[in-house]
């Protein structure tokens, strides 16, 4: 097939993909990108009416146009938008959006790289993108629009230039990952790790793995597998797979274990900065890489991404200074220096058990008077959230967390295994908010000179709203990365 120009995304291209017709507008009209949510229209794109639990695309049709959508992509009847919007009629607006994904990724980007895994996907991502990006033309799915719905927003917002993407790919429930794939045909996927997380979906580990492998669904016979030698789990499903697909197979360690790209284990930076080193040796070749990130657990992440980037071909040279300059996401290991000596640690867009104790005991790696955990409960952990709750909050109070806080209802159950372990020690004071807001009112005047503040906890329970109380109450006076 040849390659699209951005001449040919119009409107009568859509259409004929999504084997709809367009109605109202001119077929000849460009477009650009794709919406399903009238509040992130920016000019240009095609909105989908999508229906849902609780609204219906379909009643924001003119507000998609008000806000310069090229057309809106309906179903059902709805009132023109008026302007230069357009509308294109299809059977079924969910449908039309996998079919448009379909017929835009025969052609753009000209490779795909996946990532996934339970946990480090938007930051392994983001660090591949960085990596790739010193020598290709390179996409990436903005912030997490890995499933069903945000993967198609993504793909059809790619440049048709680009000559890779690397995209998160994620999954809640059995069935979603392998259709993700299908629809992004990825050349090259990464697997980082399985960890107990969407829980209440899944019988246990070994069901999670099994999901995760989904990916290889749509995986380009002969793509390249990036794998972490270091996972169980991930080793069995690959072992597994592998032998039924014709792959190249690069695997990645920090304990070695025969790996074709490995790190030393990483420890703090020298100059006392936040971050990590480390060598990293890939093809009889080592380099000493600096990676300004919080958390010496990204390290893995920074790993995996490097182990893909060298495979497809970046040296270890642009590997090094890509994480020399790489900066994290929103909320994810973002360290913040505040007034009176206070550091505090944002890592509250999301959070499992695993991922708690790693943030915990990064954060209580940081030089100061006093570590106070600020921990939201933790999510889609089924019938066994009770204990992983409680012993997240024993871990914290192992580490010498002292005031813990927890936000939501199941984090009464992290304060009951805080204050259990804490019982046998010299005690924990524990204290509880019912949500976000509450913690956001109730939590700055209790913050001292000379702490190390950890705010982490699911995404759902809203814990930004508790950064952002602190970084105002406490005059933030400069900022680190």
């Amino acid at each position: 097939m040849p390659e699209r120009t951005s001449s040919e995304r119009t409107l009568a291209m859509a259409a004929a993909a999504m084997d709809g017709r367009v109605i109202e507008g001119d077929p000849a009209a460009r477009w650009r990108g794709a919406a399903i949510d009238s509040r992130r229209v920016e000019g240009g794109e095609l909105f989908f009416a999508l229906p849902g639990e609780k609204a219906d695309g379909h009643d924001y049709v003119a507000d998609a146009g008000r806000r310069g959508a090229a057309a809106a992509v309906v179903h059902r009847d709805v009132e023109p938008p008026g302007g230069a919007c357009g509308l294109v009629r299809v059977a079924a607006t969910f449908a039309a959006l996998h079919a448009l994904t379909r017929a835009v990724r025969a052609a753009v980007p000209r490779q795909l790289v996946a990532v996934t895994g339970s946990t480090g996907k938007t930051t392994t991502k983001e660090l591949l993108a960085a990596m790739l990006g010193r020598r290709f033309a390179t996409a990436r799915n903005p912030g997490n629009l890995n499933n069903l719905y945000g993967f198609p927003v993504a793909l059809l917002g790619v440049p048709d230039y680009c000559a890779w993407m690397v995209a998160e790919m994620g999954m809640s429930v059995p069935g979603e990952l392998g259709q993700v794939s299908r629809l992004g045909r990825p050349d090259a996927v990464v697997f980082t790790n399985v960890r107990a997380v969407h829980l209440e979906n899944f019988a246990d580990l070994a069901a999670i793995a099994d999901a995760k492998a989904e990916i290889f669904a749509g995986l380009a016979d002969g793509g390249l597998v990036v794998a972490n030698a270091d996972d169980p789990e991930v080793e069995r499903i690959v072992r597994r797979h592998a032998a039924e697909h014709r792959v190249r197979l690069v695997r990645y360690a920090v304990r070695d274990r025969g790996a074709e790209v490995t790190a030393t284990p990483p420890r703090p930076r020298e100059d006392g900065r936040v971050g990590s080193r480390f060598e990293l040796a890939a093809g009889g070749e080592t380099v000493a890489v600096e990676l300004p990130v919080h958390g010496l657990y990204n390290a893995e992440n920074c790993l995996a991404a490097a182990a893909c980037a060298h495979a497809l071909g970046v040296p270890l040279a642009e590997i090094r200074a890509a994480a020399a300059a790489f900066t994290p996401a929103a909320g994810r290991g973002e360290v913040f220096r505040l007034a009176g000596g206070v550091t505090l640690v944002d890592d509250t867009y999301n959070s499992n058990p695993d991922a708690a104790e790693k943030a915990l005991e990064s954060a209580r790696a940081l030089a100061g008077e006093r570590w106070v955990a600020v921990l939201g409960e933790m999510l889609e952990l089924g019938d066994a959230a009770g204990g992983f709750h409680r012993r997240v909050g024993a871990r914290a109070a192992a580490l010498g967390f002292d005031p813990i806080v927890g936000v939501g209802e199941l984090a009464r159950e992290l304060l009951a295994g805080a204050v259990r372990h804490g019982a046998a020690g010299r005690g924990v004071t524990a204290s509880h908010f019912g949500d976000a807001a509450q913690a956001a009112v109730g939590l700055p005047s209790a913050v001292r000179p000379g702490d190390v503040v950890l705010v982490k906890g699911s995404r759902g329970v809203g814990l930004e709203a508790v950064v952002r109380a602190l970084r105002v109450e406490l005059a933030p006076e400069r900022e680190d990365g």
